[in-house]
């Protein structure tokens, strides 16, 4: 009997690292990132595509939609779900590294414009600089995608004036900075609003707006671009929904009542 092609943990990773940026409606064998992991790899695109189903049979929120994988993918992707939701900066930034060797390349220059200002570094000072900027890429991207490139409030999709807030910030708490129910895709406009504490969102993920800003509601701009989305609910993600024990750290430690 043929032995059998049994995935290894790095190529688990590296599709994992895929579902995190995929949106659900892609994880087919025609979409083109899942054609260029077949190939890197060496599997097909419906071998990655079945993976990316596991992964999703893994994921609660699919769970709750009745997304169900083989039992077998899935008792084999459960690990690293499990592993990145208890280490996430570990295994974001390892399925980079896994991802950069298999493109024969490193870390460093497959993401060379984030170290253009770190070059004098040496040591582990670098590599704990170099280890923050790709998680936040990735982490951007992963919301990004999960919010279909658009702003949940107004909808733009211009790439470059877009942000992955962090509804808890980075810097509070160590645990969830990178995970994707801790980021919604906001304008630049609105990441300033809502990180400052200008405006906030509900447990019905409806846009509340702090009093602060009541003083300048005559202006026209400000009700066009803030006001008129008062207490209108955001576009919501397909799935990594803003996680309601976050929001409600944002409403009680962050929003200027």
């Amino acid at each position: 009997m043929a032995s059998l092609n049994l995935w290894s943990r790095e190529e688990l990773i590296l599709a994992f690292n895929l579902y995190l940026k995929l949106p659900f409606g892609k994880m087919h064998t025609r979409t083109p990132e899942v054609v260029e992991l077949a190939n890197l790899i060496g599997r097909t695109s419906n071998s990655i595509a079945i993976r990316l189903t596991n992964f999703a049979a893994c994921d609660p929120y699919h769970q709750e939609r009745g997304v169900k994988g083989m039992e077998g993918g899935k008792k084999q992707c459960q690990p690293v779900w499990d592993e990145f939701f208890n280490n996430q900066e570990e295994l974001i930034f390892l399925s980079e590294q896994i991802r950069a060797a298999k493109e024969h390349t490193t870390i460093e220059a497959k993401f060379e414009n984030l170290f253009r200002d770190i070059t004098d570094l040496k040591g582990e000072t670098k590599l704990r600089v170099v280890k923050t900027r790709v998680n936040q890429s990735v982490f951007r991207e992963i919301v990004l995608n999960n919010y279909n490139n658009q702003c949940a409030i107004s909808g733009i999709h211009v790439p470059q004036l877009l942000v992955a807030s962090h509804i808890i910030p980075w810097s509070k708490n160590e645990q969830q900075r990178l995970n994707p129910e801790n980021g919604i895709c906001l304008s630049s406009l609105y990441d300033k609003a809502f990180d400052t504490g200008l405006i906030t969102f509900d447990n019905n993920y409806q846009l509340k707006i702090s009093k602060y800003l009541h003083d300048f509601k005559l202006e026209t701009n400000v009700q066009k671009f803030i006001f008129d989305f008062e207490n209108k609910e955001i576009t919501l993600p397909k799935r990594f929904l803003p996680n309601r024990e976050f929001l409600a750290y944002h409403q009680e430690e962050i929003f200027i009542k």
